[in-house]
Protein backbone atom coordinates (compact mmCIF):
# COMPACT_ATOMS: atom_id res chain seq x y z
CA UNK A 1 0.00 0.00 0.00
CA UNK A 2 0.79 3.51 -0.13
CA UNK A 3 1.71 5.88 2.76
CA UNK A 4 3.04 9.07 3.69
CA UNK A 5 6.27 9.34 6.55
CA UNK A 6 7.62 12.18 7.45
CA UNK A 7 11.69 12.06 8.10
CA UNK A 8 12.89 13.86 10.95
CA UNK A 9 13.80 16.91 11.58
CA UNK A 10 10.60 17.39 10.20
CA UNK A 11 9.58 19.93 6.90
CA UNK A 12 7.33 19.86 3.91
CA UNK A 13 10.01 18.76 2.17
CA UNK A 14 10.33 15.64 4.34
CA UNK A 15 7.01 13.72 3.93
CA UNK A 16 8.00 10.92 1.20
CA UNK A 17 5.88 8.62 -0.42
CA UNK A 18 6.49 5.29 0.26
CA UNK A 19 5.07 1.64 -0.38
CA UNK A 20 4.33 -0.18 2.81
CA UNK A 21 2.99 -4.03 2.98
CA UNK A 22 -0.79 -4.10 3.51
CA UNK A 23 -1.74 -4.90 7.01
CA UNK A 24 -3.34 -8.66 7.03
CA UNK A 25 -6.28 -9.94 8.61
CA UNK A 26 -7.65 -7.39 11.72
CA UNK A 27 -7.41 -9.44 14.95
CA UNK A 28 -10.90 -9.49 17.68
CA UNK A 29 -12.19 -6.45 17.89
CA UNK A 30 -10.09 -4.88 14.87
CA UNK A 31 -11.83 -4.00 11.69
CA UNK A 32 -9.92 -3.19 8.77
CA UNK A 33 -10.73 0.20 6.41
CA UNK A 34 -9.59 1.31 3.02
CA UNK A 35 -8.83 4.97 4.00
CA UNK A 36 -9.49 7.39 1.11
CA UNK A 37 -9.55 10.60 2.55
CA UNK A 38 -7.93 12.85 5.17
CA UNK A 39 -8.48 16.44 5.57
CA UNK A 40 -5.51 19.23 7.23
CA UNK A 41 -5.86 20.97 10.70
CA UNK A 42 -3.58 23.15 12.31
CA UNK A 43 -2.26 20.21 14.64
CA UNK A 44 -1.13 18.31 11.49
CA UNK A 45 0.27 21.41 10.22
CA UNK A 46 3.05 21.78 13.71
CA UNK A 47 3.87 17.84 12.68
CA UNK A 48 5.09 18.26 9.48
CA UNK A 49 6.43 21.44 9.95
CA UNK A 50 8.65 20.03 12.94
CA UNK A 51 7.11 22.52 15.55
CA UNK A 52 5.77 19.55 17.07
CA UNK A 53 8.45 16.90 17.08
CA UNK A 54 7.57 13.14 16.39
CA UNK A 55 9.09 9.74 15.73
CA UNK A 56 10.64 9.41 12.77
CA UNK A 57 9.10 8.17 9.75
CA UNK A 58 5.93 8.70 11.46
CA UNK A 59 3.20 8.44 9.49
CA UNK A 60 1.17 11.62 9.68
CA UNK A 61 -2.71 12.51 9.64
CA UNK A 62 -5.07 12.38 12.96
CA UNK A 63 -8.34 12.49 10.26
CA UNK A 64 -9.18 9.27 8.29
CA UNK A 65 -12.19 8.31 6.36
CA UNK A 66 -13.14 5.19 4.50
CA UNK A 67 -14.84 1.89 3.73
CA UNK A 68 -14.56 -1.16 6.17
CA UNK A 69 -12.94 -3.89 4.02
CA UNK A 70 -12.55 -6.10 6.63
CA UNK A 71 -14.23 -7.55 9.98
CA UNK A 72 -12.37 -9.20 13.35
CA UNK A 73 -14.14 -11.56 15.74
CA UNK A 74 -16.27 -9.76 18.13
CA UNK A 75 -17.08 -7.11 15.88
CA UNK A 76 -20.98 -6.31 15.76
CA UNK A 77 -21.13 -2.56 15.07
CA UNK A 78 -19.44 -2.23 11.83
CA UNK A 79 -20.08 -4.20 8.63
CA UNK A 80 -18.20 -5.01 5.73
CA UNK A 81 -19.15 -1.78 2.92
CA UNK A 82 -19.61 0.83 6.26
CA UNK A 83 -17.99 4.20 5.40
CA UNK A 84 -16.34 5.33 9.11
CA UNK A 85 -14.70 8.51 10.04
CA UNK A 86 -11.75 7.95 12.79
CA UNK A 87 -11.15 9.31 15.83
CA UNK A 88 -8.89 11.96 17.25
CA UNK A 89 -8.71 10.41 20.97
CA UNK A 90 -9.34 6.89 20.07
CA UNK A 91 -8.96 6.07 23.82
CA UNK A 92 -11.52 8.45 25.32
CA UNK A 93 -14.93 6.88 24.65
CA UNK A 94 -16.65 8.64 26.86
CA UNK A 95 -16.98 11.05 29.94
CA UNK A 96 -14.87 13.62 31.88
CA UNK A 97 -11.45 11.62 31.95
CA UNK A 98 -10.02 13.60 29.70
CA UNK A 99 -6.83 12.65 27.73
CA UNK A 100 -3.83 15.48 28.03
CA UNK A 101 -1.35 15.34 25.40
CA UNK A 102 -1.44 13.64 21.69
CA UNK A 103 0.71 10.54 22.93
CA UNK A 104 -2.19 7.97 21.34
CA UNK A 105 -3.25 10.68 18.66
CA UNK A 106 -2.97 9.39 15.21
CA UNK A 107 -0.20 11.13 13.05
CA UNK A 108 1.17 12.25 16.35
CA UNK A 109 2.12 10.08 19.04
CA UNK A 110 0.79 6.79 16.88
CA UNK A 111 0.65 6.29 13.06
CA UNK A 112 -1.87 8.26 11.63
CA UNK A 113 -3.91 7.99 8.08
CA UNK A 114 -1.84 8.91 5.37
CA UNK A 115 -1.90 5.43 4.22
CA UNK A 116 -3.97 3.17 1.84
CA UNK A 117 -4.91 0.85 4.99
CA UNK A 118 -5.41 0.28 8.56
CA UNK A 119 -6.40 -2.24 11.39
CA UNK A 120 -7.18 -0.68 14.45
CA UNK A 121 -10.16 -1.08 17.53
CA UNK A 122 -13.45 -0.94 16.10
CA UNK A 123 -13.63 1.39 19.00
CA UNK A 124 -11.10 4.18 16.64
CA UNK A 125 -14.02 4.93 14.34
CA UNK A 126 -17.52 5.84 13.84
CA UNK A 127 -20.36 6.05 11.25
CA UNK A 128 -19.86 8.23 8.78
CA UNK A 129 -23.20 10.89 8.18
CA UNK A 130 -24.91 9.38 5.71
CA UNK A 131 -24.45 10.55 1.66
CA UNK A 132 -21.03 12.22 2.87
CA UNK A 133 -18.08 11.76 0.47
CA UNK A 134 -15.27 10.69 2.08
CA UNK A 135 -13.40 13.77 2.13
CA UNK A 136 -16.68 15.44 3.84
CA UNK A 137 -16.58 12.72 6.46
CA UNK A 138 -12.69 13.27 7.05
CA UNK A 139 -13.70 16.89 8.07
CA UNK A 140 -15.58 15.44 11.27
CA UNK A 141 -12.51 13.87 13.15
CA UNK A 142 -10.93 17.23 14.53
CA UNK A 143 -12.47 20.73 12.91
CA UNK A 144 -15.93 19.24 12.89
CA UNK A 145 -15.67 17.55 16.45
CA UNK A 146 -14.29 20.96 17.99
CA UNK A 147 -17.04 22.88 16.69
CA UNK A 148 -19.77 20.86 18.33
CA UNK A 149 -18.01 20.22 21.22
CA UNK A 150 -17.79 24.36 21.47
CA UNK A 151 -21.31 25.15 20.44
CA UNK A 152 -23.16 22.14 21.80
CA UNK A 153 -21.74 20.43 24.74
CA UNK A 154 -19.56 23.34 26.51
CA UNK A 155 -21.43 25.92 25.40
CA UNK A 156 -25.05 24.50 25.27
CA UNK A 157 -26.18 26.72 22.61
CA UNK A 158 -29.61 28.02 21.81
CA UNK A 159 -31.95 28.91 19.32
CA UNK A 160 -31.81 32.98 19.30
CA UNK A 161 -27.96 33.01 20.84
CA UNK A 162 -24.92 35.08 19.39
CA UNK A 163 -22.46 33.12 17.85
CA UNK A 164 -19.09 34.99 16.86
CA UNK A 165 -16.57 32.93 14.90
CA UNK A 166 -13.05 33.63 13.63
CA UNK A 167 -11.92 33.51 10.06
CA UNK A 168 -12.48 31.35 7.66
CA UNK A 169 -10.45 28.29 8.46
CA UNK A 170 -12.40 24.75 8.88
CA UNK A 171 -13.24 24.77 12.17
CA UNK A 172 -14.97 28.20 12.32
CA UNK A 173 -16.90 27.54 8.88
CA UNK A 174 -18.16 24.45 10.65
CA UNK A 175 -19.51 26.41 13.36
CA UNK A 176 -20.99 28.72 11.40
CA UNK A 177 -23.18 26.19 9.48
CA UNK A 178 -23.90 24.02 12.55
CA UNK A 179 -24.51 27.14 14.83
CA UNK A 180 -26.84 28.61 11.84
CA UNK A 181 -28.98 25.15 11.48
CA UNK A 182 -29.57 25.10 15.27
CA UNK A 183 -31.09 29.09 15.22
CA UNK A 184 -28.22 31.26 16.16
CA UNK A 185 -27.15 34.11 15.01
CA UNK A 186 -23.69 34.41 13.71
CA UNK A 187 -21.23 37.31 13.33
CA UNK A 188 -17.99 36.27 11.44
CA UNK A 189 -14.62 38.08 11.40
CA UNK A 190 -12.55 37.73 8.09
CA UNK A 191 -9.62 39.93 6.74
CA UNK A 192 -10.99 40.12 2.64
CA UNK A 193 -13.95 41.07 0.77
CA UNK A 194 -13.90 37.89 -1.21
CA UNK A 195 -14.03 35.77 2.28
CA UNK A 196 -17.10 38.06 3.31
CA UNK A 197 -18.91 37.74 0.38
CA UNK A 198 -18.31 33.85 0.80
CA UNK A 199 -19.72 34.32 4.73
CA UNK A 200 -22.71 35.95 3.78
CA UNK A 201 -23.63 33.40 1.54
CA UNK A 202 -23.05 30.24 3.62
CA UNK A 203 -25.70 32.05 6.25
CA UNK A 204 -23.41 34.49 8.46
CA UNK A 205 -25.73 37.13 9.64
CA UNK A 206 -22.52 40.02 9.70
CA UNK A 207 -19.45 40.10 8.75
CA UNK A 208 -16.61 42.22 10.22
CA UNK A 209 -12.97 42.62 8.40
CA UNK A 210 -10.47 43.03 10.87
CA UNK A 211 -7.77 44.45 8.65
CA UNK A 212 -10.12 47.60 8.53
CA UNK A 213 -11.86 47.29 12.42
CA UNK A 214 -9.10 46.32 14.64
CA UNK A 215 -10.88 46.90 17.51
CA UNK A 216 -13.49 44.39 16.26
CA UNK A 217 -14.72 43.64 19.72
CA UNK A 218 -16.51 46.90 20.05
CA UNK A 219 -17.80 46.34 16.59
CA UNK A 220 -19.66 43.18 18.05
CA UNK A 221 -20.62 45.12 20.82
CA UNK A 222 -22.24 47.71 18.11
CA UNK A 223 -23.85 45.13 15.80
CA UNK A 224 -25.39 43.42 19.24
CA UNK A 225 -26.55 46.56 20.92
CA UNK A 226 -24.21 46.53 23.44
CA UNK A 227 -24.90 42.79 24.70
CA UNK A 228 -22.17 40.94 23.34
CA UNK A 229 -22.22 37.14 21.66
CA UNK A 230 -23.08 34.65 23.55
CA UNK A 231 -20.52 31.88 22.25
CA UNK A 232 -17.26 32.59 20.98
CA UNK A 233 -15.60 30.22 18.84
CA UNK A 234 -11.98 31.55 19.90
CA UNK A 235 -8.80 30.22 17.13
CA UNK A 236 -6.30 32.54 17.73
CA UNK A 237 -5.24 32.32 20.99
CA UNK A 238 -3.51 35.36 22.24
CA UNK A 239 -3.66 37.82 19.73
CA UNK A 240 -7.38 37.94 19.61
CA UNK A 241 -8.03 36.40 22.65
CA UNK A 242 -8.44 40.15 24.20
CA UNK A 243 -11.09 41.38 21.89
CA UNK A 244 -12.84 37.92 22.18
CA UNK A 245 -13.40 38.61 25.57
CA UNK A 246 -14.72 42.15 25.22
CA UNK A 247 -16.76 40.77 22.21
CA UNK A 248 -18.22 38.32 24.51
CA UNK A 249 -21.78 38.83 26.63
CA UNK A 250 -21.94 38.79 30.11
CA UNK A 251 -22.04 35.46 31.07
CA UNK A 252 -20.93 34.41 27.63
CA UNK A 253 -18.83 31.61 27.09
CA UNK A 254 -15.64 31.96 25.18
CA UNK A 255 -14.64 28.42 23.43
CA UNK A 256 -10.59 28.28 23.37
CA UNK A 257 -9.60 25.98 20.72
CA UNK A 258 -6.65 27.32 18.61
CA UNK A 259 -3.41 29.13 18.64
CA UNK A 260 -2.91 30.75 15.85
CA UNK A 261 -1.31 33.89 16.72
CA UNK A 262 0.97 31.95 19.49
CA UNK A 263 1.03 29.65 22.59
CA UNK A 264 1.03 32.63 25.18
CA UNK A 265 0.09 36.20 26.18
CA UNK A 266 -1.55 38.41 28.29
CA UNK A 267 -5.08 38.22 29.22
CA UNK A 268 -7.66 41.42 30.31
CA UNK A 269 -8.54 39.37 33.39
CA UNK A 270 -10.24 42.50 35.00
CA UNK A 271 -13.12 42.73 32.24
CA UNK A 272 -13.42 38.90 32.35
CA UNK A 273 -13.89 38.71 35.74
CA UNK A 274 -16.27 41.90 35.71
CA UNK A 275 -18.20 40.10 32.84
CA UNK A 276 -18.47 36.79 34.44
CA UNK A 277 -17.32 34.86 31.15
CA UNK A 278 -16.63 31.79 31.22
CA UNK A 279 -12.97 30.71 29.20
CA UNK A 280 -12.95 26.96 28.91
CA UNK A 281 -9.94 25.29 26.08
CA UNK A 282 -10.70 21.70 24.42
CA UNK A 283 -8.84 19.85 22.56
CA UNK A 284 -11.33 18.01 20.28
CA UNK A 285 -13.57 15.27 22.03
CA UNK A 286 -14.83 12.17 22.83
CA UNK A 287 -16.42 9.31 20.44
CA UNK A 288 -19.55 9.62 22.06
CA UNK A 289 -19.65 12.94 20.74
CA UNK A 290 -18.83 12.10 17.91
CA UNK A 291 -21.50 9.71 17.55
CA UNK A 292 -23.90 12.61 18.38
CA UNK A 293 -22.40 15.11 15.93
CA UNK A 294 -22.86 12.41 13.55
CA UNK A 295 -26.63 12.08 14.34
CA UNK A 296 -27.35 15.34 14.14
CA UNK A 297 -25.50 15.93 10.82
CA UNK A 298 -28.00 13.07 9.31
CA UNK A 299 -30.52 15.56 9.66
CA UNK A 300 -29.05 19.15 8.00
CA UNK A 301 -29.24 19.58 4.52
CA UNK A 302 -25.99 21.41 4.30
CA UNK A 303 -22.31 19.92 4.02
CA UNK A 304 -18.91 20.52 4.94
CA UNK A 305 -16.93 23.26 2.94
CA UNK A 306 -13.83 21.77 1.40
CA UNK A 307 -11.79 24.39 0.16
CA UNK A 308 -9.51 22.16 -2.34
CA UNK A 309 -8.72 18.28 -2.94
CA UNK A 310 -5.13 17.27 -3.62
CA UNK A 311 -4.23 13.14 -4.14
CA UNK A 312 -1.96 11.56 -1.08
CA UNK A 313 1.47 12.25 -3.23
CA UNK A 314 0.79 15.72 -3.42
CA UNK A 315 0.61 16.09 0.69
CA UNK A 316 2.95 18.59 0.54
CA UNK A 317 1.49 20.90 -1.96
CA UNK A 318 -1.98 20.74 0.48
CA UNK A 319 -0.04 22.00 3.46
CA UNK A 320 1.41 24.29 1.54
CA UNK A 321 -1.72 25.92 0.68
CA UNK A 322 -2.90 25.94 4.10
CA UNK A 323 -0.05 27.73 5.37
CA UNK A 324 -0.69 30.14 2.83
CA UNK A 325 -3.63 30.60 4.81
CA UNK A 326 -5.75 31.43 1.76
CA UNK A 327 -7.98 28.93 1.63
CA UNK A 328 -11.72 28.67 2.77
CA UNK A 329 -13.12 25.60 4.79
CA UNK A 330 -11.18 22.57 4.80
CA UNK A 331 -7.94 21.28 2.53
CA UNK A 332 -8.47 17.73 2.05
CA UNK A 333 -6.12 14.76 0.79
CA UNK A 334 -7.95 11.71 -1.06
CA UNK A 335 -6.28 8.29 -2.20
Amino acid sequence: MQAIQLQQPGGLNHLHLVELPTPGAPAAGEIQVRIHASSLNFHDLLVVTGASPVADKRIPMADGAGIVTAVGDAVSEFAVGDAVVSCFFPQWQAGHALPVGFANVPGDGIEGFAREYVNLPASAFTHAPRGYSHEEASTLTTAGLTAWRALVVDGRIRAGDTVLVLGTGGVSIFALQLAKSMGARVIATTSSDAKKQRLLELGADAVINYRQQPEWGDAVLALTQGRGADIVVEVGGPGTLPQSIRACAAGGHIALIGVLTGFAGAVPTAEMMIKQQTLKGLVVGSREQQQDLVRALDTFSWRPVISSRYPLARIAEAFAEQQAGQHFGKVCLHY
